[in-house]
């Protein structure tokens, strides 16, 4: 599993993450191929250069353009030609994402639909290559979670086409709102906007988490310089991590835990949630009796779910417990590498689990349904197919994970 953090202590621009994602490694082709198939080639010239920033390197981009530019543009238009275009389904479908989400912040700012949205510093030639480029940047990484720590909100005004505006620019707070971005205030940070709406929507469309990492093993480091100067340096870190290798023995990973004491469901009402909670996506659910307030018995409810899952899981405790609520915790946990496959018994191939022991052994348990299901179809008992299952091969096309 290979995660991407996003660490930006300084502020976030659009600019910022693609030169970032250069610095990383990514070839520029990345970028200019699904421009090119938007037909922008000759509208604009992207230079990218090794340059500092308060004494510390970076790689800094700029985007030109060859063409006269609109002063605006309807956002309409945008979602046209991009759906029009030739571009792949998951960048086509990142991109308009992306914009989407800051037009449906636009909308709500200005209190129309989202039909007569128009970009004023968003839509020109250099915002397609920014969020085009770093959404293809992204897709060629194909990390498996993206953490970014929380952004900070920049103070004073800002002047732009409806004059001058509070920091955080009202579109960048209104996202900030909609997906629950963590924006920090620190009197020692330059006066001045420090996230742009670009910067806000991308990180909108890429990020499952905004916070540090619980652990990181350094793979490549990209460094995004900003263009504003700043008595300090204006960067942005893209750090990627290595994916574990086979032999890397357990590793930590970071899970949910949500939990609800319930004292007014039936056993019936308890049997569905349960279920309900499995099919969701919960790792696991365990209930434990208890004597609640008032001399109520009742029973606490917990399931372990992934990052990934958490929301999900979390609207079905909202809508089929009689809770009003649930806690929710962070946790760590240590798991060994492990992949499915199927063991080919004399009796047909029985699902099963392969994992990897810290002293390099391996260790194969049927999966309890499968081994059920056989029993009841062969009729022999759970202990001789597990015994049969001991002496036969295991093969798996699948990845330890």
């Amino acid at each position: 599993m290979t995660c991407l953090w996003i660490d930006a202590p300084t502020g976030l621009a659009g600019d910022m993450l693609l030169a970032g994602m250069f610095d990383l490694g990514v070839p520029q082709s990345v970028v200019e191929e699904p421009l090119h198939a938007l037909g922008l080639t000759g509208a604009y010239r992207l230079e990218s250069r090794e340059q500092s920033s308060g004494g510390l390197r970076g790689r800094r981009i700029s985007v030109v353009a060859l063409e006269e530019q609109p002063p605006h543009s309807q956002w309409s238009e945008i979602r046209d030609r991009i759906s029009s275009e030739s571009l792949q389904p998951r960048l086509k479908r990142l991109v308009l994402t992306v914009f989407g989400n800051l037009a449906a912040a636009e909308a709500e700012v200005h209190g129309i639909p989202e039909e007569r949205v128009h970009f004023h510093e968003v839509g020109a030639i250099d915002a397609l290559v920014d969020v085009i480029g770093v959404c293809a940047a992204f897709l060629q990484l194909d990390p498996d979670e993206v953490c970014c720590s929380p952004l900070p909100a920049g103070n004073g005004t800002v002047r732009m086409a409806h004059g001058s505006l509070p920091v955080p620019a009202p579109a960048v707070l209104e996202l900030a709102r909609r997906h629950q971005v963590p924006l920090l205030s620190s009197p020692d940070l330059q006066a001045g906007e420090l996230v742009t709406p670009t910067g806000m929507a991308l990180v909108t469309a890429l990020v499952d988490r905004f916070e540090p990492p619980d652990v990181i093993v350094p793979s490549r480091v990209g460094i995004g310089l900003g263009h504003r100067r700043m008595d300090r340096p204006n960067l942005v870190r893209i750090v990627l991590d290595s994916p574990a290798s086979v032999d890397a023995g357990p590793r930590w990973e970071t899970i949910v835990v949500q939990e609800a004491w319930i004292d007014d469901a039936t056993a019936e009402d308890l049997a569905l949630l349960l279920s309900r909670l499995r099919e969701a996506g919960a790792l696991d659910v365990a209930v434990q009796p208890l004597l609640m307030k008032k001399g109520r018995c009742g029973q606490a409810v917990t399931a372990l779910v992934t990052e990934a899952k958490a929301e999900h899981v979390r609207l079905v405790w909202l809508c089929f417990s009689s809770s009003i609520g649930l806690r929710e915790r962070r946790q760590g946990r240590w798991v060994l590498p492990r992949r499915a496959g199927v063991l080919n018994t004399q009796r047909g191939p029985l699902p099963a689990k392969q994992v990897l022991r810290p002293d390099g052994s391996m260790t194969v348990k049927p999966e309890a349904d499968a081994l059920a299901d056989l029993s009841s179809s062969s009729g022999c008992s759970l202990e001789q197919l597990r015994n049969e299952a001991g002496s036969s091969l295991f093969h798996s096309d699948e990845a330890w994970n």
